[in-house]
């Protein structure tokens, strides 16, 4: 699950702000193992160190982190989008290059 958060911190624009109480947890496990680089809020009660933290944010993906990255082969080497689309202009083959065909029966006069 930890691994999962990660991938999504790193296709994510940072920093990136968790709210949910198991996605601080997280956030602080894998500030604890030197994946990123984070804020994370000490207990609302330090004397019996419980109660819920409002947020954690994480500033950066440490080097540790993108090397576990890597591990996952993420992010994966996909080809870029604009070589699957289909070109918006065409280029239609031009049979005439004089111009658009004339019809037989039109006889110009002497000018």
């Amino acid at each position: 699950m930890t691994m999962n958060l990660l991938k999504q911190i790193a296709g994510s624009r940072l920093p990136v702000t968790f709210y949910r109480t198991e996605d601080i947890d997280q956030v602080r496990i894998l500030r604890a193992a030197g994946l990123v680089v984070a804020l994370v809020p000490s207990p609302s009660d330090p004397l019996s160190m419980s109660g819920s933290a409002t947020a954690a944010q994480v500033l950066a993906i440490t080097q540790k982190g993108r090397e576990e990255l890597a591990k996952f082969s993420y992010p994966e080497s996909r080809p870029p989008r604009w070589r699957n689309r289909s070109p918006r202009f065409t280029a239609r083959p031009r049979s005439y290059a004089s111009g658009p065909p004339r019809p037989s029966s039109v006889r110009h006069l002497p000018q």
